[in-house]
Parts: structure tokens; C-alpha cells; sequence
């Protein structure tokens, strides 16, 4: 199973589609599905597939080797007069967003781990930053929030940092947190502003002051495989 960690230096794309209805979703996680287990890219290393679960909507969480391969399969005929196109037909909007790993903790101590097998409730963000704050946003985001090793149902916390993306203005830094449930991600979300530790409250006023936008949506892994399988 993929696992994320700081210490890869390798390319991390984040692609995340939008849809209006259920069953666009399942249409996008067959497609998806299907090209994921055909990928034989150079440079390509794995992929994750994740169904939305508050709201109707996919992310492919994939590992390459570089931009330079990456490039070369946007590049490709195929994905412009097939993919894209088959995905414009299901969606309603399509970012592709290509990032550093720049924090990664976890409950155990180990690297992140993303696989179907796992069962975990996972949170995607996006938040829109100027540029000349984007490292200091990751940092509120990442080092700053390690108050959640504390909270009950946490299981790891990924801070990427965008470096590039199409359908996408702006600079950007993404959170992508793993949770054993709903009910875990929901109670610690509705702790009352009082009873947040300090070390959250800091974390969040930093977080609420650089911000220009935040976009998120919850995900269930449904899918997964590495080059070579």
C-alpha cells in the first residue's frame, strides 16, 4: 500500500474532481478505476482512488517520479482527446494539483498509510494562500498541529505544498488527515472554543489569518494500486 512521508522527495499529485449526483460518482470512480489499473506511465508509482462521502466528488492521490514524467503523460494525445474529455462529461470541476510533501505525523509513529483495507475516514482541504505565506501556512497546518496526537480517533495528518496545478488559481496548501471514523472527525470538529487546547486556538488563529480560501470534502479509499502490480 502507498505511504506518505516528508523524506520522498518525490512528485505528489492531488487530482480532485467535483460532480452533482451519486451516480456521476460512481461513473467517475469506474472510470478512474479503469485507468488506474491500465497505468503503465514512466515515471508513475502509484495512485489511490477515493469516493466522496459528505458531498459527490472523487480525489486520486498519486505518486510520481517527477514533473518531467508527469508532463509527459499530460502531454500525452491520449489523456487530452480521451481522459479529460471523459471526465469534463461527469464533472463539475477538475483540479490538478501537483505538490511537496512538506509535513507528515501520524498516531503511531509510523509512515501515513492509504489503502482500501484501512477503512479510513479521510479529509481532504484545499486552502488558498498568497504566495509569500504559503510556507507559513503549511507550518500552522503541519508542525503546529501536533496537538493531535491528543485527540481520540486521529490517525494521521499530511500537510502538502502546492508547487503547480491546472483548474486551479493562486497558491495553495493542502491538508489531508486520516481519521479511524465520522464520528471522531465530527467530535473533535465541534469542540466548543473554550475547551480547544492552546496549541490548537494558536494553530487556527495563524491558519484563519493567512487563508483566502478553503474548499474540503470527506472521502472513503476505495481503490488502489502500485506500478508493477
Amino acid at each position: 500500500m502507498p505511504k506518505i512521508s516528508a523524506e520522498d522527495k518525490n512528485l505528489t499529485v492531488l487530482n480532485i474532481f467535483t460532480t452533482d449526483a451519486p451516480e456521476k460518482q460512481e461513473s467517475l470512480v469506474g472510470a478512474m478505476r479503469e485507468i488506474v489499473d491500465a497505468a503503465a506511465y514512466p515515471g508513475w508509482m502509484t495512485s489511490t482512488v477515493h469516493a466522496g462521502v459528505d458531498k459527490p466528488g472523487t480525489a486520486n492521490f498519486i505518486q510520481w517520479r517527477s514533473r518531467a514524467d508527469l508532463e509527459d503523460r499530460y502531454n500525452a494525445e491520449e489523456f487530452e482527446h480521451r481522459t479529460l474529455p471523459l471526465f469534463g462529461e461527469l464533472t463539475t470541476s477538475i483540479r490538478l494539483l501537483q505538490n511537496k510533501i512538506v509535513y507528515s505525523g501520524t498516531q503511531s509513529g509510523d509512515k501515513a498509510e492509504i489503502s482500501p483495507a484501512r477503512g479510513d475516514y479521510t479529509v481532504i482541504a484545499v486552502f488558498g494562500v498568497k504566495e509569500n505565506n504559503q510556507d507559513q501556512l503549511a507550518n500552522a497546518l503541519g508542525p503546529k498541529s501536533e496537538h493531535l496526537n491528543d485527540v481520540p480517533g486521529y490517525v494521521s495528518h499530511t500537510v502538502l505544498k502546492g508547487i503547480a496545478a491546472r483548474g486551479l488559481e493562486g497558491s495553495f496548501v493542502i491538508s489531508y488527515s486520516q481519521w479511524e471514523n465520522k464520528e471522531a472527525f465530527d467530535a473533535y470538529q465541534a469542540v466548543a472554543q473554550d475547551d480547544r487546547p492552546a496549541a490548537r486556538m494558536e494553530a487556527e488563529r495563524i491558519t484563519n489569518s493567512l487563508l483566502t480560501s478553503v474548499d474540503f470534502n470527506t472521502y472513503q479509499v476505495v481503490h488502489t494500486r502500485a506500478a508493477g502490480e
